[in-house]
């Protein structure tokens, strides 16, 4: 991050998570690469930290701050495992934010304070096996009965499930009705009816779990949607917008950790009598990475100075989010042509930024979705 752009809480909060990073998330994430067991530690660390509490109302237990602050500490997170990133973005900006955006006093009394302590682990269920970009065509139904929505139906591809105390699930009450019928209600893991089923063989970021959600008459108290008839989808949006920014800062961090693997790489590999730094095709690959990861960097920057100025960002989010994506799978494919052999194989860290790397351009809105959102957004009249 250019210094010279943050202002001194910023780096403040930058230089804090740099070296947690360095010191503790960088040093386990090989090994929990290869074990894919959840990050407990780290994420203990995180808490202790007050990090995922950071741009929740404080009244709950929340750090508050700003998004920019997020955005620094979602990238200086993901340079140092990127497993670790996602469990904490999926938890914090996705769960925990959804209820300080949408919950009610009540909801936000009951379930913040365990969320940004850590005592519990927050999920967002949205995917479908029958409906992932396409959020209105649900198939997960709630029926309303004696106090209680009844829920059926299932999630799949949910990052935190099989960990989760705490999960956001958004329902359709009626299947066909589209968005109008969308309803988000908060759901105790603990409750009857739910099975969660962890799904495996992932190809990167292993130590960030990944569960089937399946809902079998599930009642949830009619207490727990939050706001009215048909507002979800809307909510969701809202807030699927506002985590984008932190998805792209993740990328702009697993960018960052190519660039400084390659980097490190070229001063130390000699061929021809010189270290590969020195020849200009290696040069120019690294020229090629420090300017993509510089100008990611400030387009997700601009995105949070923008939302956090209560100004329009959704265009400049989903720029952000597609260019950094890019930005990362560019860069940890150079990464690995810098190392040559020695980037195919494990224990590289080559090898294993390129398999984080690769999810980044599907999950959160794949790179066509983004695409939709902007060229939307810019044909408006």
């Amino acid at each position: 991050m250019t210094q010279q752009l943050l202002n001194e809480e910023e780096l403040l909060i930058r230089n804090t998570v740099r070296d947690f990073s360095n010191t503790q998330l960088a040093s386990m994430a090989a090994q929990l690469d290869k074990t894919e067991e959840f990050p407990w530690d780290n994420i203990k660390g995180i808490a202790e930290l007050g990090l995922l509490g950071l741009t929740i109302d404080e009244e709950f237990g929340g750090s508050g701050g700003t998004t920019r602050q997020l955005a620094v500490v979602a990238e200086e997170m993901a340079r140092g495992c990127a497993a670790t990133s996602t469990v904490f973005i999926a938890h914090l900006s996705l769960t925990t934010q959804y209820i300080n955006m949408f919950g009610s006093k009540d909801h936000k009394s009951k379930y913040i304070p365990d969320l940004v302590s850590g005592r519990k682990i927050g999920a967002f269920a949205l995917t479908e096996p029958g409906a992932g970009s396409d959020a209105a065509a649900l198939a997960t139904t709630s029926v309303k009965t004696n106090g209680h929505f009844v829920i059926n139906g299932t999630k799949t591809y949910i990052s935190n499930a099989p960990e989760a105390g705490v999960i956001i699930t958004m329902v359709n009450r009626e299947v066909g009705s589209g968005y109008k019928g969308v309803d988000t209600l908060i759901v105790d893991s603990e409750s009857d009816g739910i099975e969660v089923n962890r799904l495996e063989g992932k190809m990167g970021i292993r130590a960030s779990t990944v569960g089937e959600i399946v809902y079998n008459n599930c009642h949830v108290p009619i207490g727990n949607r939050m706001g009215d008839d048909g507002e979800g989808f809307r909510q969701t949006m809202e807030v699927l917008n506002a985590s984008r920014i932190s998805i792209a800062a993740q990328c702009v961090g697993i960018a960052q950790s190519a660039l400084d693997v390659a980097v490190s790489y070229a001063k130390e590999r000699s061929s021809f009598g010189k270290t590969i730094g020195k020849h200009q095709m290696i040069q120019s690959m690294i020229a090629d990475m420090g300017t993509d990861v510089e100008a990611a960097r400030q387009l997700v920057m601009k995105a949070a100075t923008l939302r956090d100025s209560n100004m329009p960002f959704v265009t400049e989010a989903s720029m952000a989010k597609l260019f950094a994506s890019r930005v990362a799978m560019e860069s940890a494919n150079r990464a690995v042509q810098i190392h040559g052999g020695a980037g195919y194989f494990a224990p590289s860290a080559a090898e294993r930024i390129f398999r984080d790397a690769r999810v980044l351009e599907i999950y959160e809105g794949t790179s066509e979705i983004q695409k939709l959102v902007i060229a939307r957004n810019m044909l408006k009249d």
